[in-house]
Protein backbone atom coordinates (compact mmCIF):
# COMPACT_ATOMS: atom_id res chain seq x y z
CA UNK A 1 0.00 0.00 0.00
CA UNK A 2 0.87 3.64 -0.70
CA UNK A 3 0.00 6.97 -1.19
CA UNK A 4 0.22 8.03 -4.96
CA UNK A 5 -0.75 11.42 -4.69
CA UNK A 6 -1.53 14.01 -1.98
CA UNK A 7 -4.13 17.09 -2.96
CA UNK A 8 -4.87 19.90 -0.51
CA UNK A 9 -6.67 23.00 -0.15
CA UNK A 10 -6.59 25.10 2.39
CA UNK A 11 -5.35 22.83 4.46
CA UNK A 12 -2.54 24.37 7.31
CA UNK A 13 -0.53 26.51 5.16
CA UNK A 14 -1.18 25.58 1.79
CA UNK A 15 -3.66 27.40 -0.04
CA UNK A 16 -3.15 24.60 -2.86
CA UNK A 17 -0.68 21.71 -2.66
CA UNK A 18 -0.01 18.52 -5.47
CA UNK A 19 2.71 16.51 -4.55
CA UNK A 20 2.97 12.93 -6.31
CA UNK A 21 4.42 10.30 -4.38
CA UNK A 22 5.12 6.15 -5.55
CA UNK A 23 6.75 3.41 -3.27
CA UNK A 24 10.28 3.61 -1.42
CA UNK A 25 11.10 6.27 0.73
CA UNK A 26 10.45 10.15 0.45
CA UNK A 27 11.68 12.99 2.39
CA UNK A 28 10.56 16.52 2.65
CA UNK A 29 13.61 18.79 3.43
CA UNK A 30 13.49 22.68 4.33
CA UNK A 31 13.92 24.89 7.24
CA UNK A 32 11.09 24.54 10.47
CA UNK A 33 8.07 26.20 9.90
CA UNK A 34 7.68 25.66 6.57
CA UNK A 35 5.24 23.51 6.19
CA UNK A 36 6.83 19.81 5.73
CA UNK A 37 4.72 18.45 8.80
CA UNK A 38 1.62 19.48 7.35
CA UNK A 39 1.67 17.47 4.26
CA UNK A 40 2.53 14.01 5.95
CA UNK A 41 0.03 15.16 9.00
CA UNK A 42 -2.32 15.46 6.21
CA UNK A 43 -1.68 12.21 4.85
CA UNK A 44 -1.77 10.96 8.33
CA UNK A 45 -5.35 11.91 8.84
CA UNK A 46 -6.69 10.33 6.14
CA UNK A 47 -5.74 7.52 7.85
CA UNK A 48 -7.20 8.35 11.67
CA UNK A 49 -9.19 11.54 10.82
CA UNK A 50 -7.18 13.14 13.66
CA UNK A 51 -4.15 15.25 13.97
CA UNK A 52 -1.24 14.07 15.47
CA UNK A 53 -0.12 17.59 16.64
CA UNK A 54 -3.85 19.05 17.57
CA UNK A 55 -7.38 17.53 19.05
CA UNK A 56 -9.62 19.56 16.98
CA UNK A 57 -9.87 20.30 13.10
CA UNK A 58 -9.89 24.16 13.78
CA UNK A 59 -6.13 24.36 13.15
CA UNK A 60 -6.02 22.68 10.13
CA UNK A 61 -7.95 25.16 7.97
CA UNK A 62 -6.02 27.79 6.80
CA UNK A 63 -6.15 31.13 8.74
CA UNK A 64 -9.18 33.09 6.32
CA UNK A 65 -10.54 29.96 4.83
CA UNK A 66 -14.04 28.41 5.53
CA UNK A 67 -13.35 24.93 5.29
CA UNK A 68 -10.61 22.84 4.30
CA UNK A 69 -9.90 20.25 1.36
CA UNK A 70 -7.44 16.92 1.40
CA UNK A 71 -7.09 14.00 -1.40
CA UNK A 72 -5.19 11.32 -1.06
CA UNK A 73 -5.16 8.60 -4.29
CA UNK A 74 -3.83 5.20 -2.50
CA UNK A 75 -2.42 2.60 -4.62
CA UNK A 76 -2.53 -1.24 -2.63
CA UNK A 77 -1.81 -3.48 -5.81
CA UNK A 78 -3.79 -3.50 -8.48
CA UNK A 79 -6.72 -1.55 -6.14
CA UNK A 80 -6.99 2.31 -6.87
CA UNK A 81 -8.83 4.42 -4.45
CA UNK A 82 -9.27 8.33 -4.15
CA UNK A 83 -10.17 9.41 -0.67
CA UNK A 84 -11.42 12.99 -0.09
CA UNK A 85 -11.55 14.60 3.16
CA UNK A 86 -13.89 18.45 3.79
CA UNK A 87 -12.98 19.41 6.85
CA UNK A 88 -15.86 22.03 8.45
CA UNK A 89 -14.79 23.27 11.95
CA UNK A 90 -18.19 23.95 14.06
CA UNK A 91 -20.00 21.64 11.24
CA UNK A 92 -20.13 18.16 9.76
CA UNK A 93 -16.83 17.05 8.10
CA UNK A 94 -17.81 15.35 4.86
CA UNK A 95 -16.15 12.63 2.86
CA UNK A 96 -16.04 10.65 -0.71
CA UNK A 97 -14.41 7.60 -1.82
CA UNK A 98 -13.87 7.60 -5.44
CA UNK A 99 -15.91 10.68 -6.06
CA UNK A 100 -18.83 8.88 -5.18
CA UNK A 101 -22.11 10.09 -3.19
CA UNK A 102 -20.56 11.18 0.24
CA UNK A 103 -20.31 8.81 2.87
CA UNK A 104 -19.49 8.74 6.76
CA UNK A 105 -16.01 10.24 7.62
CA UNK A 106 -15.37 6.94 9.46
CA UNK A 107 -16.18 4.73 6.38
CA UNK A 108 -12.88 6.06 5.16
CA UNK A 109 -10.90 4.20 8.06
CA UNK A 110 -9.26 1.34 6.82
CA UNK A 111 -8.70 2.78 3.11
CA UNK A 112 -5.30 3.95 4.22
CA UNK A 113 -3.10 2.84 7.29
CA UNK A 114 -0.38 4.78 9.02
CA UNK A 115 2.15 4.27 11.66
CA UNK A 116 3.37 7.84 12.32
CA UNK A 117 6.84 8.51 14.94
CA UNK A 118 7.29 11.68 16.12
CA UNK A 119 8.84 14.06 18.34
CA UNK A 120 5.13 14.10 20.27
CA UNK A 121 5.45 10.30 20.69
CA UNK A 122 7.91 11.29 24.23
CA UNK A 123 4.76 11.98 25.63
CA UNK A 124 3.53 8.43 25.30
CA UNK A 125 5.90 7.34 28.01
CA UNK A 126 6.54 10.59 29.75
CA UNK A 127 2.94 11.92 29.60
CA UNK A 128 -0.55 11.89 30.92
CA UNK A 129 -2.78 8.34 30.70
CA UNK A 130 -4.49 9.95 28.20
CA UNK A 131 -2.09 9.86 25.71
CA UNK A 132 -1.13 5.63 26.32
CA UNK A 133 -5.11 5.61 26.16
CA UNK A 134 -5.49 7.44 22.59
CA UNK A 135 -2.63 5.11 21.39
CA UNK A 136 -4.38 2.10 22.50
CA UNK A 137 -7.49 3.35 20.92
CA UNK A 138 -6.10 4.37 17.23
CA UNK A 139 -3.98 1.06 16.90
CA UNK A 140 -7.62 -0.61 17.79
CA UNK A 141 -9.50 1.49 15.25
CA UNK A 142 -6.51 0.92 12.57
CA UNK A 143 -7.14 -2.84 13.11
CA UNK A 144 -10.75 -3.14 13.44
CA UNK A 145 -12.47 0.17 12.10
CA UNK A 146 -15.62 -1.10 12.93
CA UNK A 147 -14.05 -0.05 16.60
CA UNK A 148 -14.35 3.91 15.41
CA UNK A 149 -18.26 3.37 15.81
CA UNK A 150 -17.88 1.80 19.58
CA UNK A 151 -15.44 4.65 20.44
CA UNK A 152 -18.01 7.11 19.52
CA UNK A 153 -21.03 5.30 21.40
CA UNK A 154 -18.74 5.43 24.17
CA UNK A 155 -17.86 8.72 24.48
CA UNK A 156 -21.97 9.67 23.16
CA UNK A 157 -23.00 7.60 26.59
CA UNK A 158 -20.23 8.85 28.34
CA UNK A 159 -21.16 12.49 27.92
CA UNK A 160 -24.65 11.84 29.06
CA UNK A 161 -24.07 10.14 31.49
CA UNK A 162 -21.66 12.61 32.71
CA UNK A 163 -24.59 15.84 32.19
CA UNK A 164 -26.96 13.16 34.60
CA UNK A 165 -24.35 13.08 37.36
CA UNK A 166 -23.65 16.87 37.09
CA UNK A 167 -27.87 17.50 37.05
CA UNK A 168 -28.32 15.09 39.95
CA UNK A 169 -25.08 16.42 41.75
CA UNK A 170 -26.23 20.11 41.73
CA UNK A 171 -29.92 19.22 43.04
CA UNK A 172 -28.37 17.71 45.68
CA UNK A 173 -26.50 20.71 46.82
CA UNK A 174 -29.35 22.74 46.51
CA UNK A 175 -31.39 20.64 48.86
CA UNK A 176 -33.47 19.41 45.71
CA UNK A 177 -36.28 16.42 46.94
CA UNK A 178 -38.23 14.12 45.28
CA UNK A 179 -39.90 15.37 41.95
CA UNK A 180 -36.90 17.59 41.01
CA UNK A 181 -34.35 17.22 38.21
CA UNK A 182 -31.83 15.63 40.23
CA UNK A 183 -34.64 12.91 41.00
CA UNK A 184 -35.43 12.36 37.05
CA UNK A 185 -31.28 12.09 36.28
CA UNK A 186 -30.73 9.64 38.33
CA UNK A 187 -34.39 7.95 37.36
CA UNK A 188 -32.54 7.04 33.83
CA UNK A 189 -28.91 6.07 35.43
CA UNK A 190 -29.41 2.74 35.43
CA UNK A 191 -30.44 2.44 31.71
CA UNK A 192 -27.23 4.70 30.90
CA UNK A 193 -25.05 2.23 32.99
CA UNK A 194 -25.98 -0.84 31.27
CA UNK A 195 -24.90 1.60 27.62
CA UNK A 196 -22.10 2.58 29.02
CA UNK A 197 -20.67 -1.12 30.16
CA UNK A 198 -21.76 -2.75 26.94
CA UNK A 199 -19.68 -0.25 24.67
CA UNK A 200 -17.00 -0.29 27.61
CA UNK A 201 -16.64 -4.28 27.48
CA UNK A 202 -15.99 -4.04 24.21
CA UNK A 203 -13.63 -1.45 24.42
CA UNK A 204 -11.91 -3.25 27.14
CA UNK A 205 -11.93 -6.65 25.71
CA UNK A 206 -9.62 -4.85 22.37
CA UNK A 207 -7.50 -3.18 24.82
CA UNK A 208 -6.85 -5.99 26.86
CA UNK A 209 -6.08 -8.54 23.53
CA UNK A 210 -3.80 -5.59 22.16
CA UNK A 211 -1.54 -5.36 24.73
CA UNK A 212 -1.11 -8.97 24.90
CA UNK A 213 -0.49 -8.98 21.25
CA UNK A 214 1.73 -5.80 21.53
CA UNK A 215 3.87 -6.87 23.88
CA UNK A 216 6.41 -9.05 22.86
CA UNK A 217 6.89 -7.25 19.80
CA UNK A 218 7.56 -3.94 21.60
CA UNK A 219 10.20 -5.67 23.71
CA UNK A 220 11.67 -7.37 20.64
CA UNK A 221 12.00 -3.59 19.03
CA UNK A 222 13.60 -2.71 22.21
CA UNK A 223 16.21 -4.75 21.82
CA UNK A 224 16.98 -3.76 18.60
CA UNK A 225 17.47 -0.24 19.28
CA UNK A 226 18.98 -0.07 22.60
CA UNK A 227 20.59 -3.99 23.03
CA UNK A 228 20.87 -4.59 26.67
CA UNK A 229 18.79 -2.26 27.49
CA UNK A 230 15.53 -4.04 28.28
CA UNK A 231 13.22 -5.95 29.21
CA UNK A 232 9.95 -3.53 28.99
CA UNK A 233 6.79 -4.78 30.13
CA UNK A 234 2.83 -3.36 30.27
CA UNK A 235 0.61 -3.29 33.02
CA UNK A 236 -2.93 -1.97 32.74
CA UNK A 237 -4.52 -0.21 35.42
CA UNK A 238 -8.07 0.02 35.55
CA UNK A 239 -10.92 1.82 37.11
CA UNK A 240 -12.39 -1.29 37.91
CA UNK A 241 -10.00 -2.60 39.96
CA UNK A 242 -7.08 -5.47 39.94
CA UNK A 243 -9.25 -8.47 38.87
CA UNK A 244 -10.06 -7.03 35.65
CA UNK A 245 -7.61 -8.29 33.42
CA UNK A 246 -8.78 -12.44 34.51
CA UNK A 247 -12.27 -11.38 32.39
CA UNK A 248 -12.32 -13.81 30.11
CA UNK A 249 -15.16 -12.98 28.26
CA UNK A 250 -16.56 -9.94 27.34
CA UNK A 251 -20.09 -10.53 29.00
CA UNK A 252 -17.30 -11.24 32.18
CA UNK A 253 -16.18 -7.71 31.37
CA UNK A 254 -19.39 -6.03 31.25
CA UNK A 255 -21.00 -7.54 34.65
CA UNK A 256 -17.54 -6.18 35.98
CA UNK A 257 -17.90 -3.01 34.70
CA UNK A 258 -21.60 -2.79 35.47
CA UNK A 259 -20.82 -4.05 39.56
CA UNK A 260 -18.06 -1.38 39.35
CA UNK A 261 -21.08 1.10 38.43
CA UNK A 262 -23.16 0.48 40.80
CA UNK A 263 -20.24 0.54 43.67
CA UNK A 264 -19.32 4.06 42.36
CA UNK A 265 -22.69 5.57 41.88
CA UNK A 266 -22.43 7.58 45.77
CA UNK A 267 -19.34 9.16 44.98
CA UNK A 268 -20.08 9.79 41.29
CA UNK A 269 -23.23 11.61 42.60
CA UNK A 270 -21.15 13.80 44.63
CA UNK A 271 -18.56 14.41 42.19
CA UNK A 272 -20.83 15.17 39.28
CA UNK A 273 -18.55 12.81 37.17
CA UNK A 274 -18.05 9.12 35.74
CA UNK A 275 -15.63 7.65 37.74
CA UNK A 276 -15.34 4.21 36.20
CA UNK A 277 -14.79 2.80 33.08
CA UNK A 278 -11.79 3.07 29.82
CA UNK A 279 -11.41 6.61 30.17
CA UNK A 280 -10.09 6.63 33.12
CA UNK A 281 -7.56 3.75 32.89
CA UNK A 282 -3.89 3.81 32.03
CA UNK A 283 -1.52 1.89 30.42
CA UNK A 284 1.53 1.45 32.82
CA UNK A 285 5.15 0.79 30.47
CA UNK A 286 7.25 -0.93 32.86
CA UNK A 287 10.98 -0.61 32.19
CA UNK A 288 12.79 -3.66 33.66
CA UNK A 289 10.74 -4.04 36.77
CA UNK A 290 10.69 0.02 37.31
CA UNK A 291 7.92 2.45 35.44
CA UNK A 292 9.08 4.46 32.58
CA UNK A 293 7.67 7.55 33.51
CA UNK A 294 9.64 8.76 36.17
CA UNK A 295 12.41 6.54 35.99
CA UNK A 296 13.46 6.18 31.89
CA UNK A 297 15.93 8.68 30.87
CA UNK A 298 15.54 10.74 27.98
CA UNK A 299 17.40 8.05 25.44
CA UNK A 300 15.48 5.54 26.89
CA UNK A 301 12.01 7.35 27.01
CA UNK A 302 12.80 7.69 23.02
CA UNK A 303 13.69 4.47 22.68
CA UNK A 304 10.55 3.27 24.30
CA UNK A 305 8.16 5.37 22.21
CA UNK A 306 9.96 4.31 18.99
CA UNK A 307 9.63 0.44 20.00
CA UNK A 308 6.10 0.72 20.67
CA UNK A 309 5.64 2.82 16.90
CA UNK A 310 8.02 -0.28 15.53
CA UNK A 311 6.12 -3.09 17.41
CA UNK A 312 2.81 -1.23 15.85
CA UNK A 313 4.17 -1.38 12.66
CA UNK A 314 4.98 -5.03 13.05
CA UNK A 315 1.30 -5.73 14.28
CA UNK A 316 -0.42 -4.37 11.18
CA UNK A 317 1.89 -5.73 9.02
CA UNK A 318 1.18 -9.47 10.70
CA UNK A 319 -2.74 -8.38 10.02
CA UNK A 320 -1.85 -8.15 6.37
CA UNK A 321 0.44 -11.43 6.24
CA UNK A 322 -2.60 -13.37 8.25
CA UNK A 323 -5.66 -11.34 6.24
CA UNK A 324 -8.92 -11.94 7.94
CA UNK A 325 -8.52 -15.37 9.28
CA UNK A 326 -7.55 -16.24 12.41
CA UNK A 327 -3.59 -17.84 12.68
CA UNK A 328 -2.51 -20.48 14.26
CA UNK A 329 -1.58 -20.09 17.64
CA UNK A 330 2.16 -20.10 19.00
CA UNK A 331 4.07 -17.25 18.27
CA UNK A 332 4.04 -13.87 18.94
CA UNK A 333 3.37 -12.59 15.39
CA UNK A 334 0.37 -15.29 15.36
CA UNK A 335 -1.17 -14.09 18.61
CA UNK A 336 -0.41 -10.25 17.47
CA UNK A 337 -2.24 -11.12 14.16
CA UNK A 338 -5.35 -12.76 16.00
CA UNK A 339 -5.69 -9.87 18.89
CA UNK A 340 -8.73 -7.91 17.62
CA UNK A 341 -9.20 -9.68 14.88
CA UNK A 342 -12.65 -10.48 15.74
CA UNK A 343 -15.38 -8.13 14.07
CA UNK A 344 -14.59 -7.60 10.57
CA UNK A 345 -14.28 -4.24 9.08
CA UNK A 346 -12.04 -3.46 6.41
CA UNK A 347 -8.56 -5.00 6.37
CA UNK A 348 -5.87 -2.62 4.41
CA UNK A 349 -2.51 -3.43 3.21
CA UNK A 350 1.01 -2.73 4.82
CA UNK A 351 1.01 0.95 6.23
CA UNK A 352 2.45 3.74 5.31
CA UNK A 353 5.49 4.64 7.65
CA UNK A 354 6.02 8.49 8.64
CA UNK A 355 8.36 9.87 10.76
CA UNK A 356 8.06 13.31 11.12
CA UNK A 357 11.26 15.31 12.22
CA UNK A 358 12.16 12.05 13.99
CA UNK A 359 15.89 12.13 13.52
CA UNK A 360 17.19 15.27 14.99
CA UNK A 361 15.97 14.06 18.16
CA UNK A 362 17.89 11.10 18.19
CA UNK A 363 21.31 10.31 18.64
CA UNK A 364 23.39 8.84 15.80
CA UNK A 365 23.69 4.78 17.02
CA UNK A 366 19.84 5.51 17.56
CA UNK A 367 19.34 7.27 14.33
CA UNK A 368 21.36 4.73 11.90
CA UNK A 369 19.32 1.78 13.97
CA UNK A 370 15.85 3.15 13.54
CA UNK A 371 16.66 3.82 9.28
CA UNK A 372 17.97 0.20 9.04
CA UNK A 373 14.57 -1.14 10.62
CA UNK A 374 12.43 0.83 8.42
CA UNK A 375 14.24 1.09 5.37
CA UNK A 376 12.07 -2.08 3.71
CA UNK A 377 8.65 -0.58 4.50
CA UNK A 378 6.53 -0.08 0.99
CA UNK A 379 6.45 3.27 1.03
CA UNK A 380 8.83 5.64 3.87
CA UNK A 381 7.78 9.34 4.32
CA UNK A 382 10.27 11.41 6.14
CA UNK A 383 11.01 15.14 6.83
CA UNK A 384 13.69 16.77 8.09
CA UNK A 385 15.17 20.28 8.49
CA UNK A 386 18.64 19.64 6.32
CA UNK A 387 19.36 16.52 4.34
CA UNK A 388 22.01 15.16 6.03
CA UNK A 389 19.61 14.43 8.90
CA UNK A 390 18.24 11.74 7.08
CA UNK A 391 20.17 8.21 7.13
CA UNK A 392 21.97 7.22 3.99
CA UNK A 393 20.03 3.47 4.31
CA UNK A 394 17.03 6.19 3.19
CA UNK A 395 17.75 6.31 0.20
CA UNK A 396 15.03 8.05 -2.58
CA UNK A 397 12.69 10.79 -3.77
CA UNK A 398 13.73 14.22 -2.04
CA UNK A 399 11.16 17.04 -2.21
CA UNK A 400 12.32 20.88 -1.09
CA UNK A 401 9.54 22.43 1.06
CA UNK A 402 9.79 26.39 1.39
CA UNK A 403 7.11 29.05 1.99
CA UNK A 404 4.55 26.96 0.97
CA UNK A 405 6.14 25.12 -2.48
CA UNK A 406 6.80 21.52 -2.86
CA UNK A 407 9.35 21.13 -5.53
CA UNK A 408 11.12 18.09 -6.28
CA UNK A 409 15.26 18.42 -5.47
Amino acid sequence: MHVTHLSLADFRSYARAEVALGPGVTAFVGPNGQGKTNLVEAIGYVATLGSHRVSSDAPLVRMGADRAIVRAAIAEGDRQQLVELELNPGKANRARINRSSQVRPRDVLGILRTVLFAPEDLALVKGDPGERRRFLDELITARSPRMAGVRSDYERVLKQRNTLLKTAAMARRHGGGRGSGGEAALSTLDVWDQHLARAGAELLAQRLDLISALQPLTDKAYEQLAPGGGPVGFDYRSSVGEGLAAAGTREELYEQLSAALAAARRQEIERGVTLVGPHRDDLVLRLGQLPAKGYASHGESWSYALALRLASYDLLRADVAWGTGSPSAGTAEAGAAGAGGQGGGRRAGEPVLVLDDVFAELDERRRERLAELVAPGEQVLVTAAVEDDVPGVLAGARYAVSHGEVRPL
